[in-house]
């Protein structure tokens, strides 16, 4: 499972705008239709625990593990 930084990678990596940090970091991105994608990222270096990762990956990021993993 990938650890909260490969996430903010990520974030950070696919131009996700850091709107708010405060004991966590929040990011948004604004899709060319209009919607708004939000995940938050704990400032912890641990993993993310399974169960959180696959809604993180299908709610938040609306991307695929392969497309996770090819852009950290």
């Amino acid at each position: 499972m990938p650890k909260w930084n490969e996430l903010r990678r990520f974030c950070e990596r696919e131009h996700w705008e850091l709107y708010k940090s405060t004991d966590h970091d929040f990011y948004r991105k604004i899709l060319p239709d209009g919607r708004v994608l939000r995940t938050k990222v704990s400032k912890g270096s641990g993993e993310i625990h399974t169960r959180l990762w696959q809604e993180i990956l299908k709610k938040q990021l609306q991307t695929t593990q392969e497309h996770f993993n090819s852009v950290i």
